[in-house]
């Protein structure tokens, strides 16, 4: 469990970049407060860079064990990134490069439908 100073120290984050961090630099043992974590990052990033950069972060090193905070922290990303800076990034970094040639395979997972059509206003 996280220590409450630490806490206290995340809770004054202004922009998620220290969330992130602690999750960068505790991986090994923060599975448990991932929840926290998520919370805590998508209160504080406003932009959803540090939302999006957690993600594919999570995907890559575990993407069955962070199934959850992953799923949430890509549709938070969604909301925040009005200007699509980091949905191109994402969408990659979560399906892969080709993602553009599995359009109809992937439809059926929601996150990717909604970076889709955000992306490409006409839809799938």
């Amino acid at each position: 469990m996280i220590d409450e100073k630490i806490k206290k120290k995340l809770a004054e984050d202004s922009n998620g970049l220290s969330t992130y961090e602690y999750i960068a630099n505790n991986i090994g043992s923060c599975a448990d407060d991932m929840d926290y974590l998520v919370d805590n990052m998508i209160k504080v990033d406003l932009t959803g860079q540090y939302v999006a950069s957690a993600a594919r972060y999570l995907y890559a090193i575990d993407a069955q064990l962070y199934a959850n905070s992953i799923s949430t922290l890509i549709a938070a990303v969604i909301e925040k990134d009005r200007e699509h800076r980091y949905l191109p990034e994402l969408i990659q970094g979560i399906w892969g490069k080709d993602y553009a040639d599995r359009v109809e395979e992937l439809s059926g997972d929601d996150n990717f439908r909604r970076i889709y059509k955000r992306l490409y206003p006409k839809g799938i």
